[in-house]
């Protein structure tokens, strides 16, 4: 049986403003700019502005009256339209067609309205696939190799390597481009490709992509010649670094095993890379924070990008204006455009207020870490950095830990040290012999320059380094040394052997 009942509930809801500054907070300075030119598109009344005073002239009271009038009120004969025109007085269908379809009825948008669309900034470039069919374009192929190489081309992955089989590309061929061939024809094809520029692109292992780049070598040495030696009978011992075994079984001196190795190290894992490497060097960090030191004080600033002078178009306030001090009633239609009117004006000024926010939210944050993290930034040494989580800077500032992770993540402070990532500098705490709190940053550093000053040779453990961390204070466990090796990108002591 069906109850009629009244229920009185508490809703914690973010308003669309909120929502807007929340996205507008999490995008870094790049993203912001795409951000504001496709809402000044979208927008007729935002532009980018010379003078902000217009802002001053709008305000919620600025509404025309008749805007929240009975809809009676604007109901009008076609003659009194007609004297209206006839006293030179402003219409709005001498700008709009009101016959047009609105754009909004022409776009499919499947997104989800919670869905946030990014678009990453790309460089251009020539893709590897484009370097080497540039460069089958300029030999006399059969066809039917032609289209061969051309797929096998196109199966390479960034990294330069043949990422399917040879059964697979034959199969990818017949049903394609309705060609049968055979595998022999297939790895002749390969062969072609193995060929072009850079060498060791199209291999299918690290052994085949070393090995290509020895065998092209044109000054050729003993060190050339027995590197292509190991590479081909000795691969396993090589990459495991057991390297007495190499010189029991290849029956050669230690130092003719270095200058091999030598060899070997100047040769690229990853051919595909280099084609590539010009449009990768192009991109580059834009920091959203600048600090500088100045007679040893320390000042923060913002990137002028986070705080673009924007305003509402001057065309779009005059036509406000005009209607706020016209006496006589307006037809239905110019009701509707007056209405989209105010409500592009309305956004633009929540849109200019959103970035105020986010420019003052960005900079307070700033604030409070550059403060707490005072003599990191003072001297640029990582080991005066002090423990610090979200918490800390959300309880100093008075913000929300969700806000201060949205200023931290993927923006760049600029220092005189170096460019970082702002989340880099928070860390978890860890305690020393002595009690104290430190940061995790400060035994990473300790850690990589302890590995930086190792002797080579004889590489230390994660046992070793245990104890040479304990020993200078810092109470470490083995497995956390090992965690932060890798985050260091450190292999472990036996991968670091060199002769």
């Amino acid at each position: 049986m069906l109850h009629q009942r009244q229920q009185q509930k508490l809703l914690q809801k973010l308003s669309p403003q909120q929502v807007l500054v929340m996205r507008l907070l999490q995008q870094p300075v790049i993203s912001l700019e795409q951000r504001i030119k496709q809402e000044i598109e979208d927008n007729p009344a935002l532009e980018e502005a010379l003078d902000v005073s217009d802002m001053d002239e709008l305000s919620d009271d600025s509404a025309p009256e008749s805007i929240d009038a009975d809809e009676d009120s604007f109901s009008e004969e076609e003659d009194e339209h007609t004297e209206l025109k006839a006293d030179n007085e402003f219409s709005f269908e001498d700008y709009f067609d009101l016959d047009d379809i609105p754009d909004y009825k022409l776009v499919s948008n499947n997104r989800s309205p919670d869905e946030e669309a990014w678009e990453s900034p790309v460089v251009s470039g020539v893709s590897s696939q484009e370097y080497l069919l540039a460069q089958m374009g300029v030999q006399k192929i059969p066809d039917k190799e032609f289209i061969i190489a051309s797929t096998i081309i196109g199966n390479l992955d960034e990294t330069g390597y043949l990422a399917r089989e040879i059964p697979a590309l034959i199969n990818d061929l017949v049903f394609n481009h309705n060609i049968e061939v055979t595998e022999a024809e297939v790895l002749e094809a390969l062969k072609l490709v193995q060929g072009f520029d850079p060498p060791g692109i199209a291999a299918r292992t690290l052994q085949e992509c070393l090995l290509l780049q020895l065998q092209y070598k044109t000054d050729r040495t003993y060190a050339t010649d027995l590197a292509e030696v190991i590479i081909r009978y000795y691969f396993d011992e090589f990459s495991k670094k057991h390297y007495e075994k190499i010189l029991q079984k290849a029956h050669i001196t230690e130092e003719e095993l270095k200058e091999a190795v030598e060899e070997i190290t100047k040769l690229n894992p990853k051919p595909g890379f280099t084609i590539t490497d010009e449009a990768r060097s192009s991109q580059y960090i834009v920091p959203d924070f600048l600090i500088t030191i100045n007679d040893g004080e320390i000042e923060l600033n913002l990137n002028s990008r986070n705080a673009p002078e924007l305003s509402i178009n001057r065309e779009y306030v005059d036509m406000l204006k005009g209607y706020n001090h016209k006496k006589k009633k307006i037809s239905s239609n110019e009701k509707a455009a007056l209405t989209f009117i105010k409500q592009k004006i309305d956004s633009a000024r929540g849109f200019i207020d959103a970035i105020k926010q986010r420019q003052e939210t960005l900079y307070v944050t700033m604030k409070a870490i550059l403060e707490y993290q005072k003599e990191y930034f003072q001297t640029g040494d990582e080991t005066r950095l002090k423990p610090m989580i979200l918490k800390d800077i959300s309880n100093k500032v008075g913000l929300d830990i969700s806000t201060v992770s949205r200023v931290a993540n993927s923006k760049y402070v600029q220092t005189p040290f170096g460019t970082f990532l702002l989340k880099s500098f928070f860390s978890e705490s860890l305690q020393n012999a002595m009690g104290e709190e430190i940061s995790s940053r400060e035994i990473k550093k300790i850690l990589f320059d302890t590995i930086e000053g190792e002797n080579k040779s004889a590489p230390l453990t994660d046992e070793e380094l245990e104890e040479i961390l304990q020993k200078k204070g810092y109470n470490i466990a083995r497995r956390t040394i090992a965690k932060y090796r890798k985050q260091l990108r450190i292999p472990v002591a036996r991968l670091r052997k060199e002769l």
